[in-house]
């Protein structure tokens, strides 16, 4: 395919969002290109943590909870079929996940958050409170201050590099088309086919998907969209591989496959700065050994910063331009949770079939402010 050759769909972002709905519309048999900015973008995808998360999701918006959920029933089936076609292995674990608690009152808020979200959900949202003693049955070696934990059967953890390795080696498979290092400067609709513009020939196709992360905020307006995206900094520290001592992820700390413990706990509004701080590596490492005493002599082999793709209620964005038919945006910060339902439902939607009812919560006009 070259680049001014028309295609089915081009997929503007080479992330876990923008593959994952590719690797979905290859599946189906349509010719995709996907352009990809290179390591020169800030990727969030390469700072994942890796977890299949529902737990704690969806609270004031039933419709999030369950597109959560749902996403996280497919990923087995997602997994498997993600697996042959690449045949890389996912190393995906998913036998529930904990929020362990360090005191009373954060378990009792934690409770308290879960029970809003299972009462609004209409349908069963299974969670149970673990206190000390059960915890103990599971874990192994927990801290004195740990109390507790809340437990849902729904979550789990992948490998992230492994995943979007796989989402890549299998959009090849299926013809898919990768372009990296290439920069959007402009997006035109002209008659019913879209150029795309990145210094050279254009990239032409009859519909887009704009799956760029943070860079939607500046591309959406391009065809008739909206993406009020703002970067969220995440710090995390892998240590050297351990022996096998946690079995079920938590929201703070997991083990890998291979035996290094991952530890992350951050949310930090830096705008666009993806660096590692001391003082806040040092603050997730405090709570990492409140909960596992057992990491204290372990060494940190590697540290990193990468930014979330936030939008102002943390929600995701969905939405097919009414200005430019055939033009989509794709923006969420749980690009692994959502994996399943990106290459499944978005990529139907995308290709013409009906929108997901969930959809209705997601469009950018939710953050408009009413005037009176």
């Amino acid at each position: 395919m070259s680049p001014h050759s028309p295609c089915d769909t081009l997929v503007i972002g080479g992330g876990v969002v923008g593959m994952a709905i590719a690797y979905g519309l290859a599946r189906s048999g349509a010719s995709v290109e996907v352009i990809d900015e290179g390591d020169e973008a800030f990727r969030a995808a390469r700072g994942n943590f890796g977890l299949v998360w529902v737990q704690g999701k969806g609270a004031s918006c039933p419709d999030y909870a369950r597109w959560s959920r749902e996403s996280a029933r497919l990923w087995p089936d997602f997994a498997r079929q993600l697996s042959a076609d690449s045949g890389v292995e996912l190393e995906l674990s998913q036998r529930g996940g904990l929020m362990l608690c360090l005191g009373e009152s954060e378990l009792a808020q934690r409770v308290k958050l879960l029970e809003s979200i299972a009462g609004e959900a209409g349908e069963p949202y299974p969670f149970e409170v673990w206190d000390r003693t059960t915890l103990g049955e599971h874990v192994s070696a927990i801290g004195p201050e740990v109390v507790g934990a809340t437990y849902t059967p729904m979550d789990g953890h992948v490998s992230p590099l492994r995943l979007l390795r796989a989402l890549v080696e299998a959009f090849h498979r299926l013809g898919g088309c990768l372009r990296s290092g290439l920069s959007v400067r402009d997006i035109r609709r002209v008659g019913e086919a879209f150029h795309v513009s990145t210094g050279g020939q254009p990239h032409v196709a009859r519909r887009i998907v704009l799956a760029a992360g943070l860079g939607n905020r500046q591309l959406a307006p391009l065809v008739g969209l909206e993406a009020p995206v703002r970067p969220n900094r995440g710090q995390v520290m892998v240590t050297e591989r351990m022996a096998p001592f946690l079995d079920l992820p938590t929201g703070q700390v997991r083990q890998t496959g291979e035996g290094s413990v991952q530890i992350g706990d951050s949310l930090e509004d830096v705008g666009f700065d993806d660096r590692t701080t001391t003082r806040e590596l040092a603050r997730i490492a405090d709570r990492a050994l409140s909960c596992f005493p057992r990491l204290r002599d372990v060494n940190v082999v590697r540290s990193w910063g990468a930014l979330r793709v936030m939008t102002p209620d943390g929600m995701p964005i969905y939405q097919a331009s009414r200005q430019c038919p055939g033009a989509f945006v794709a923006t969420c910060h749980s690009g692994i949770t959502l994996a399943a339902q990106h290459a499944g439902a978005i990529a139907g939607w995308v290709r013409g079939g009906e929108a997901p009812r969930e959809l209705a919560s997601f469009q950018a006009e939710r953050f408009h402010v009413q005037s009176s």
